[in-house]
Formats: structure tokens, sequence, C-alpha cells
């Protein structure tokens, strides 16, 4: 069993001035994999104070410098980037291959900042005018548990990019991921007080950073009920926020697509992540003329994917972070059935086999409606609903009937036409023909699924304030 009892502040792991005590429970095993203390207030406002003292010099370095940590943060994460996919896969059960690919993302992230900063300019003239980009100040970075150093790494090398210092707050059930990270970043030699990382609870360590006067700018992934929550009391001191949050993507099949192709690639974006992503293509829409073909591609291909350990290589969906998540989602697998949709395959209760962890059948209901709660409401779970549509335009509408805007997908052989629906749907990111990450383009979403953009220039611009000189 392991024992998280330090944080990292001001470049040093530090004992906690908390004393609550939080139990890392497996997903796979139900057994208890370690025990991490808390941090309380003064915790959090010690991590703040570093930071604000950082930053007065940290926001004074040159575009080279940040470039030149920016690449030992990338080379101090690779070096150890085995260690950290196998902390993923033991304490979140998050699958190997998908754990893989979620590290790979992290270092991506870093070196896409690096990209973005050698030509950015931060200092640009305007007309007779010049406009400086100035480093925000210190920034509060709240992740969550799904893909918890990816997001670290991604938001963290951006602030590291605009000159800005930090205080994370990291999901409590991800401080074993986080604690190994924290070693990588202490290798690289970053500045005393650039990042600081403290455990607790959002209610407590979340709270404060939200409040905290000496707090810029907030950067926030987790659920749309919480993010607003950190809208409304982040507005109290004016702080600019960035907020990631949940998604109900569609994906529409094109009535011209490959179906053999196109379905097992849906179900797969269906179930990414074992449908712990915010970013998953839950509502599978396909042309009512090819719904009985549908039916029987989608059967076949869910017949196909291992649920299991999450350490075997062909595993593809794992069990779900906790009790608490499994819960959830076997609640809305009951809600489903109760609104009149069908089971075309999987259902309630654990797979065969592996009663023994938060394991969830991979379900697929059919006969759905976009008024029905499975079709509104994120999940967070492998569900898939699937609706059907007659005309291009009822599938657009479809799409778009959501609170959501996060992500949306297509797939089809006329890429003309798959074009000109892209760019009818209400949503931060449409990919077509497949699941694609670009760490250079902006990532974000419509509605409430969030506020302002991630990656690329257009995220570095959320962590830098204009100011005009005229003359």
């Amino acid at each position: 069993m392991k024992s998280i009892d330090q944080f990292y502040i001001n470049g040093k792991f530090v004992r906690p001035h908390g004393t609550e005590i939080f139990d890392l429970i497996s997903p796979v095993t139900q057994s208890l994999l370690g025990k991490v203390t808390l941090g309380d207030i003064t915790d959090t406002r010690n991590a703040i104070s570093a930071a604000k003292a950082a930053f007065n010099s940290f926001s004074k370095t040159s575009k080279e410098e940040r470039i030149h940590y920016l690449e030992k943060m990338h080379d101090a994460i690779q070096k150890r980037k085995p260690e950290l996919i196998e902390a993923m896969v033991m304490e979140y059960g998050g699958p190997l291959q998908f754990s893989s690919a979620s590290t790979q993302n992290a270092l991506d992230s870093i070196a896409a900042n690096i990209e973005v900063l050698k030509h950015f300019d931060m200092e640009r003239k305007i007309g007779r005018s010049t406009v400086m980009l100035h480093p925000i100040g210190v920034v509060g970075i709240i992740t969550p548990w799904n893909a918890s150093n990816g997001f670290i790494c991604s938001k963290l090398s951006t602030a590291i990019a605009a000159g800005c210092t930090s205080v994370i707050k990291p999901s409590e059930m991800s401080a074993m991921q986080t604690q190994l990270l924290a070693e990588c970043l202490h290798e690289a030699g970053l500045p005393d007080g650039v990042f600081n990382i403290v455990n607790g609870l959002g209610s407590v360590v979340g709270a404060e950073i939200t409040s905290n006067s000496d707090i810029a700018k907030i950067s926030f992934t987790g659920s749309t009920a919480v993010g607003k929550t950190i809208a409304r009391d982040g507005a109290q001191t004016i702080k600019r926020i960035t907020l990631e949050l949940g998604g109900k993507s569609p994906n529409i099949i094109m009535e011209d697509a490959n179906f053999a192709d196109a379905i097992p690639l849906s179900v797969a974006a269906g179930f990414m992540n074992s449908g712990q992503a915010c970013t998953a293509a839950t509502r599978l829409l396909v042309p009512e003329s090819r719904f009985a073909e549908a039916k029987i591609l989608i059967t076949e291909a869910v017949a196909k994917i291992k649920v299991g350990n999450p350490e075997d290589t062909d595993t593809n969906i794992g069990p779900m972070v906790s009790k608490k998540q499994y819960d959830r989602v076997q609640s809305y697998i009951r809600t489903g059935i109760e609104e009149g949709a069908e089971i075309l395959t999987g259902g309630p209760g654990h797979p065969i086999g592996l009663e023994g962890g938060n394991f969830v059948k991979p379900t697929v209901f059919v006969n759905v409606t976009n008024n029905m709660r499975i079709a509104r409401e994120e999940i967070f779970g492998p569900v898939l609903s699937v609706l059907t549509y007659k005309t291009e335009e009822e599938a657009i509408s479809i799409a778009n009937d959501t609170v959501y805007g996060l992500a949306a997908y297509i797939q089809a052989t006329d890429m003309e036409k798959a074009y000109r629906v892209a760019t009818q749907l209400e949503s931060g990111r449409v990919t077509i023909n497949g699941f694609k990450q670009d760490p250079m383009v902006p990532f974000g979403g419509f509605k409430q699924s969030g506020l302002g953009r991630e990656y690329g220039t257009y995220g570095l611009e959320e962590y830098l304030e204009p100011k005009a000189i005229l003359y």
C-alpha cells in the first residue's frame, strides 16, 4: 500500500498542514491501493503565495528561457513514460492502450506549446500603436480523474509558455499519478514556485483557488455543474476563466458511408476511455434507410470488444474509476429501459466473471429519441444511444439539439458533403472519418460545454493580457 503524504510547494516536497485522509481504491479489485493526505486552506494559501512570489521573476523570462524549461519538462516526462502509463492503468483503471495514448498526448501537448511559442509574437504593431501581451498572473489549474496527467501537462505547459506560475489541484483520486508527475517536474529543474501541487477536495482546495484574489485565472476541466460554480465564484474577483466541460457528442453516419468501416469505428468512439470521456461519441445518428443493417453491424462490433483487466494489451474497456461511477452508469442504463429505449446489446450488471470490480457491460440502446435522458445527459460510461434520421437536415437538427457542444463526428465517403455538414454543427471540434487529436488547434466547447479554448495559439492567448500603447 502506498502512502502519499507530501505536496509540492515552492520547489520542494513538503508535509501537508491538512490531516484528512482519502483512500485510493483499486477499480479492478476494490482493494486498498493507498492513502493520500488531503490539503486544507492553509496548504492552498501556501501554494498560492509561492506562485505569487515566483511570478515576479518568471513573468520576465524570455521566450528562449521558457522554451528551455518546456524542453526539460518534456524530456523528464519522456524518461519515465512507462511508469506514468503503469500508474494510470493501476490507479484509474484505464486500459493499457488508452493510457499509453493519453500519456503520449501529454507529451505532445508540451511539444506543441514549444512550437507555438517559437513563432508567437508577444509584441505586435497595429497601425501606429503597439500591443504587448503580458502573462496574466498566477493560474489555478483544476483537473479531473479521467486523464489526469494529460490535463495537467497541457495546462501547465501553456502557463509556462505564457510566463505564468501555477497552483494545481488534481483530482484526489489521481494522487499516485500526480505524485509521479511531480517527481518528473521536479527533476526538470523548473524554478521554485513556478508550479505547485496540492491534493485535496474541490470543496476545500478548489474553493480556495476559485475565491482567492491572488489567483488571476482558472483553467478547469470537469463537469458542467462544477464549472458553473467556478464561473460564479470566480466572478467575485473578476478571474479569467477557461472551462472545458461536459459533452454529449453526436456522431453522424452519412448514408453514403462505408458501414463496414464506419460502424466499428463509431462504436469505438462511443466507448473511448471506457466511456469516461467528455468527447466520447455517445449519440450515434444513422440513416433510417440503413438502420437494420446498422443494428447487425453494431452487435457484431460490440461482440469483439473486450472488457477486462486494463493491464492486458487487448482490453478495450476497463472498469469505471469508482463504485460511485459504476452506480451512476447502472442508474442511467435502468433509466434508458424505463424510458422505453430498447437494449440492443449489454444491459444492467457486471459482465460475467468481472463481478469483483467496477466493470460495466458495454451497452447500446436503439429506438432512442432525442428527448430521453440517455440521449441528453452525460453518462460517462460505455453506453451508446442510437438515433435515426430521414434527411441530412434532420440529422443536423438532432445533432445540435443539445445543451452541449464540445465535439462532433461525421462518417462519410463524400468529403464535400461531410464538410458541408461539419460547418453546420454547433461544436468546438468536428472530426470527419475517425477520431483525431491535434494539439495545435483550439479545443473547447460551444454552449454549456465550456468557455474559452485550449491548445495552440488560441490556448496560449487565454493566459495573456493585452496592453495597448498608443503614441
